[in-house]
């Protein structure tokens, strides 16, 4: 993959003469694309079709991308792909079946109270991974972070005392509170379990939560995890990772907190963003409306 980044970066200096920043736009676009192939087990060019392409659109909402990152980002795909035929690499581009409109924004998906509990009790916590996999799910429903934000947690971001984590990423740090749940699953996992999979190579930063081999544990990793849980909790819809910060918003939203609140809990840049969550609410209160008023289906 790294040969096809070369000769890209090559062809949009020398034949397409773009400007610095979509040139910059457009490596960066490729290489989150190239890196998620390769997490995927994808290792031909040939075999992305229409079903990758649009999981990875998937993905990259998942991610929190706004509408307008995920056009640019394939867009950018798009042109990779031109170029990789222009060189013969492959006689076909696959963003071409892609319809454009699937690149905007959908409505996040929502699990219920009930179905959150299904969840989170789905763990076995006889068991020292299912410990670990309780303490994650109550750790991402107590705070809204994202699954990227999870994964990088350290053990120093935990404040069992005061019922907080610290949660950093490149734009800000923010410290969020834990319900008594979402401690009571960590304590456990924290004095029960971590220790036995903790790894002898140690480093500066130690991972809150591992793998069982002492690793921190990856995107991927509680990918998997999650899709287990969610079909012994019987849930039907498709979940994702990002759910339960889907979730966790509606739900703080219902609770009668602001719309402010809400985005400075999510770690947002612009309230844009929480909005959607806001809209959600608006349309389920207007779906009930319709339903249930006995007048709501009177036509004039």
């Amino acid at each position: 993959m790294i040969r096809y980044l070369t000769e890209f970066e090559d062809y949009l200096k020398n034949e397409k003469s773009v400007s610095k920043n979509t040139f910059e736009s457009y490596m960066r676009d490729l290489r989150k694309f190239l890196n998620y192939l390769t997490a995927h087990s994808v290792s031909s060019l040939g075999a992305v079709d229409e079903g990758i392409l649009n999981r990875y659109i998937d993905y990259l909402f998942d991610d929190g991308k706004s509408s307008a990152t995920v056009t640019r980002s394939i867009a950018s795909i798009k042109c990779f792909f031109q170029c990789m035929i222009g060189k013969g690499y492959l006689t076909e581009n696959p963003v071409l079946q892609i319809r454009m409109q699937r690149c905007y924004k959908k409505a996040p998906q929502i699990l219920s109270g009930a179905e959150v509990e299904l969840l989170l009790n789905s763990p076995d916590i006889t068991d020292d991974k299912g410990i670990r996999d309780r303490a994650m799910l109550e750790v991402l429903y107590a705070t809204g972070i994202r699954v990227s934000e999870l994964i990088a947690l350290d053990l120093d971001c935990v404040d069992l005392n005061a019922k907080t984590i610290l949660c950093r990423n490149e734009r800000c740090a923010r410290v969020i509170p834990l319900y008594p749940q979402a401690v009571c699953a960590l304590e456990r996992y924290l004095y029960l379990v971590r220790t036995a999979y903790v790894s002898t190579e140690r480093s500066q930063r130690e991972p809150l939560f591992m793998n069982l081999n002492g690793k921190r544990l990856t995107r991927q990793g509680f990918w998997k995890i999650i899709k287990v849980y969610a079909r012994q909790a019987g849930i039907r819809q498709e979940i994702t990772p990002h759910t339960l910060r889907h979730s966790f918003a509606v739900h703080l939203l219902k609770g009668g907190a602001s719309l402010n609140d809400v985005k400075d809990i999510l770690g947002h840049a612009d309230i844009s963003s929480t909005q959607v969550y806001s809209d959600v609410l608006d349309n389920q209160f207007r779906n009930v409306y319709n339903k249930c008023h006995p007048k709501a289906k009177q036509s004039i």
